[in-house]
């Protein structure tokens, strides 16, 4: 069965190490016979969680911005990757700013069940990881029958490129595969 695939970069640098995962990700994904879309969130406009629940009532958020457009595509994906550098031992602000706004999802009806996190981070120990997975983890939780299917750890991955000279990229590559 072909997959409607969703990657979200989170990365403010275009073409860094965590995009060079999701594009590594995509190419299996495809070649696997699935439709995957990349999307930037720094090719949008996306405002802080004002708690006003006003999504709980409209199924959308009162803010007027790219949001609600990028959710209609989380919505209808079958499979959610999120890629993103770490950031003192976080997944990017960029990335939490768009999970709070999805909200408005948790009271739709999605269809993603599985997730994935491609991560790269400067140190060298996987355990800089721990934080992102853990904040990940804790969203997942909020959508019943969904879960993080996959990591990949794209440690010693400081300086743009450098995450081609590492395992990541060929585990990036089959996980998209075998999505």
């Amino acid at each position: 069965m072909n997959k409607k695939v969703v990657v979200i970069c989170s990365s403010p640098r275009r073409n860094g190490n965590s995009e060079t995962l999701a594009d590594m990700f995509i190419k299996g994904a495809q070649e696997a016979g699935h439709v995957a879309e990349k999307v930037r969130l720094s090719d949008y406009e996306i405002g802080y969680c004002k708690a006003c629940y006003y999504c709980r009532e409209h199924l959308a958020c009162c803010q007027k911005d790219d949001a609600n457009q990028l959710m209609e595509k989380l919505l209808s994906a079958d499979v959610l990757v999120f890629a993103t550098p770490i950031y003192f031992f976080e997944m990017s602000g960029q990335l939490k700013v768009f999970l709070d706004r999805t909200m408005p999802a948790y009271f739709s009806e999605y269809h993603f069940r599985d997730v994935y996190l491609l991560a790269t981070s400067l140190e060298k120990a996987q355990s800089s990881m721990e934080g992102a997975i853990k904040g990940l983890q804790g969203w997942i939780e909020c959508f019943e029958g969904s879960r993080l299917a996959g990591v990949v750890y794209g440690t010693g991955a400081g300086l743009p490129g450098t995450v081609r000279e590492t395992e990541a990229v060929k585990e990036a590559y089959e996980l998209g595969r075998n999505v």
